[in-house]
């Protein structure tokens, strides 16, 4: 099986330390092949410098500290670079880059973006997404920092999320270092559930467009239920495809098609005039942990971006005040402030919880061909989502303690099977588009984008910044921690809360229905002579 998604993340550019030591290396050499805590390390008496030095303060019987006194050394420091050791087989340019970047941001989330809009009304949608996306961005940027400076520290080309996770947490405080042992299958947890959630979008997505267009335009009595067990055969199929390099040219062709429908969903936005009519500026104040956990999903690509940057010919491109990254998200939030504003203006509270479903394909055939084109797209995409779940639980886990078995390779089409099976029995479960994009974003994304990038940074630099420093990254990233604990916490609550609501409907009309049709017909009987 191919290697580990997440091991191609990168990272990136920031305050890093000016110098480093040999001695440095070898103790992060032996100890990544005995204890998984890493020796704490003290800051230089200058903040300008970050190489650790010696504290006199320090007692000679304090074991943990890892003490370097550069002076006494008397010996060249050697200087690592790590975009100077990346062997990358075939680079991708900055335009390649930032394609890539807008294709992976643009899927299912942008088209749930005019519902989003009607939880929170047109103005305040507006500048909530922009607030979002502006955190998001800075979180993004902090990740990437972090793990740049791991990496000279390390002496090593680049870092997965998972084991920069883990070193920034062993190179804390005290109480980081307990759980830094933890760290990488936090965050593997984190990573899993959102790429289910994500495979359960599209699931729900793909059988609500075709369900959508079966029963308005070829007036067919289907259910959304249904239409997953008519595509569930293909998803475990396309599961079982082990090499993402036979799903590439699907993916290129499901490229040109999203293009076409978004083009073609922009002029059904505007061919009439939309209009401010009958549409709140604000939305209700209880709906807007579901604008907040829509435009999250929507908006966070922290799967992506670091494999992005690590594949790059000239990376030290990618951040910066007019770099890759700051571009390519100041059009993907024009882009999702636009595709919401004009959305919801055009449809108003009606907005479904994907803008496809609001075309007329009862009336008109290029509307259920949009939909029926989007739905093989993320169909498609499906696949790759589901791959990175896959990969987790096979590299990570099941397959590892699975080398010497004479039957792995069918044990691990079992667990593609299985993981398909799951997003699929989660998805029928309760079929709601807009509550699953919400409930995942907020779950997931809020810790993944948001509070796991502030605590990694903070442990980053903990020993190397100047006591004033460390007081105003505390402040700035408790806060952040904060933003996110409580979008985590009401937006995942609020989610499930709208999940039961409708699932108790949804068992009241059908029990209500059995009820009128066996009163019915009991009234039938008795008239019968």
């Amino acid at each position: 099986m191919p290697k580990n998604i997440f091991a191609e993340m990168g990272s990136q550019v920031g305050l890093t330390p000016s110098r480093q030591n040999k001695q440095e290396a070898e103790e992060w050499s032996r100890s990544r092949s005995g204890s998984k805590i890493n020796p704490t390390f003290e800051p230089d008496c200058l903040p300008q410098s970050l190489s650790p030095v010696k504290d006199e303060k320090k007692g000679s019987g304090d074991k943990g500290i890892f003490l370097v006194n550069l002076n006494e050394m008397n010996q060249e420091v050697e200087e690592y670079e790590p975009y100077d050791n990346r062997v990358v087989d075939h680079p991708t340019t900055n335009i390649e880059t930032l394609l890539h970047l807008l294709k992976g941001s643009l899927g299912t989330g942008i088209l749930a973006m005019p519902h989003a809009f009607s939880n929170a009304g047109y103005v305040v949608g507006s500048i909530g997404t922009i607030v979002i996306g502006v955190l998001c961005s800075y979180c993004i940027h902090v990740l990437l920092d972090s793990c740049y400076v791991m990496c000279k520290r390390r002496k090593v080309p680049s870092m997965t999320y998972t084991a920069v996770a883990e070193a920034a947490l062993s190179e804390g405080p005290d109480w980081c270092k307990a759980c830094a042992p933890y760290a990488a299958h936090v965050v593997n947890v984190f990573l899993l559930i959102y790429q289910i959630g994500t495979c359960c979008v599209y699931v729900v997505f793909v059988s609500e467009n075709i369900q959508y267009v079966l029963t308005q335009y070829f007036e067919l009595n289907v259910t959304v239920v249904e239409v997953m067990l008519w595509i569930l055969l293909p998803l475990v199929l396309i599961n079982w495809v082990r090499d993402l390099k036979y799903l590439a040219p699907f993916s290129g062709f499901a490229n040109v098609v999203t293009i076409v429908g978004f083009a073609i969903i922009l002029y059904y936005l505007f061919r009439e005039a939309p209009t401010l009519e009958g549409k709140a500026p604000a939305g209700k104040l209880a709906n807007f942990p579901l604008f907040f956990g829509t435009v999250l999903f929507a908006l966070e690509a922290i799967g992506v971006i670091l494999p992005l940057e690590n594949e790059m010919k000239t990376p030290k491109d990618f951040v910066g005040s007019f770099g890759v990254l700051n571009r390519a998200m100041i059009t993907i939030i024009i882009l999702y402030v636009g595709m919401g504003l004009f959305g919801y203006l055009t449809y108003g509270d009606s907005a479904a919880g994907s803008i496809t479903l609001n075309l007329p394909s009862d009336t008109e055939l290029l509307a259920s061909i949009v939909q029926g084109l989007l739905a093989f797209a993320i169909f498609i995409t499906h696949g790759l989502a589901c791959y990175v779940a896959i990969d987790i639980v096979w590299n990570e886990y099941i397959g590892t303690r699975l080398h010497n078995s004479s039957h792995r390779i069918i044990w691990e089409y079992v667990v593609r099977t299985c993981i398909v099976l799951i997003t699929f029995g989660i998805a029928a479960a309760v079929p709601e588009l807009d509550l699953f994009i919400s409930l995942f974003g907020a779950l997931c994304l809020s810790a993944l984008g948001l509070a796991f990038p502030a605590i990694i940074q903070s442990c980053t630099y903990w020993y190397y910044v100047s006591d004033s420093e460390r007081i105003r990254m505390i402040i700035k990233n408790v806060i952040v921690v904060l933003f996110g604990a409580l979008g985590l916490v009401v937006g995942t609550w609020t989610s499930l809360d709208g999940i039961i609501r409708k699932f108790s409907a949804h068992h009241v009309l059908n029990a209500t229905a059995a009820i009128t049709e066996s009163t019915i017909l009991n009234d039938t009987l008795s008239v019968i002579p």
